[in-house]
């Protein structure tokens, strides 16, 4: 990648913590090497909480959000969505390509478009479609800012725990080493401290951080990675095709062989 200008990151998430979880290493990693990053939560987390009220727990994960992005450093946006309600709409689609316009990202991370909660697979598709629609001129966006270039490069994060919606493996199509990155990942993930006490009482969660750390930990097994991060890339029609994170972050990346009979 020697003599481009180093590219604009976006991670696209459902919740104000999903991006520490799925897709920090990565962004520790590009932050590194120059490039700009933002972070953005379709919701800023109303619900996350098994005793203040929406309001007061959504305040508290925003400025959890924030303190989480600075450390990257990367700017937090939310899109103020209401957790459990994120729907592919026109709405939260032109919320989206406003941001997208506004960012300018060459890359978006996002979350599985098949996983255990609706609001992270509704934001799959929501980032799918504002990769789409900014750079389209008539495309619905606030104000007038410039439509995008070019459909930026999309980028599925794991499912949680690499599983779908009936226990099925959730392959990604290659993996990104962050062993070297993970007490970093870590740092930025006890950012968000008001989930450790509701997942270990909605989820049977009993440690938020050592979760993370044995999901990251199993994703790397198939390339003999100490802690790994998987991605798929979106490859339909009018998307770009060359694998620019692998490129830029190359000599980190592991390409599963597939399975006897795949």
């Amino acid at each position: 990648m020697a003599g481009m200008p180093n590219p604009t990151i976006l991670a696209l998430m459902a919740h104000p913590d999903d991006a520490e979880f799925l897709c920090a290493g990565a962004l520790f990693l590009l932050a590194d090497l120059g490039c700009e990053i933002h972070v953005a939560a379709m919701a800023p987390g109303d619900c996350g909480s098994p005793d203040k009220p929406p309001e007061e727990i959504a305040a508290i994960r925003r400025e959890e959000g924030r303190r989480a992005a600075a450390l990257y450093p990367g700017e937090f946006h939310c899109l103020e969505e209401r957790d459990l309600q994120i729907h592919y709409s026109p709405a939260t689609t032109k919320k989206a390509c406003d941001l997208f316009r506004a960012v300018r990202p060459e890359i978006v991370l996002t979350q599985s478009p098949v996983d255990y909660m609706l609001d992270h697979e509704e934001t799959a598709r929501i980032a799918r479609a504002a990769c789409f629609n900014a750079p389209i001129p008539n495309a619905p966006c606030e104000g007038d800012p410039e439509p995008l270039g070019r459909i930026p490069h999309l980028y599925y994060v794991n499912a949680v725990e690499g599983v779908g919606i009936y226990g099925e493996p959730v392959k990604p199509s290659f993996l990104l080493d962050i062993t070297d990155v993970m007490d970093r990942k870590t740092e930025a993930l006890t950012a968000h401290e008001s989930q450790r006490e509701w997942l270990r009482k909605q989820h049977g969660i009993d440690e938020y951080l050592e979760s993370m750390k044995t999901w990251a930990a199993e994703n790397g097994k198939p390339a003999g990675f100490g802690f790994a991060e998987g991605f798929r890339q979106h490859l339909g029609h009018a998307y770009p095709h060359d694998n620019l994170l692998a490129s830029l972050l190359e000599g980190r990346c592991h390409q599963p062989q597939p399975e006897s009979g795949e």
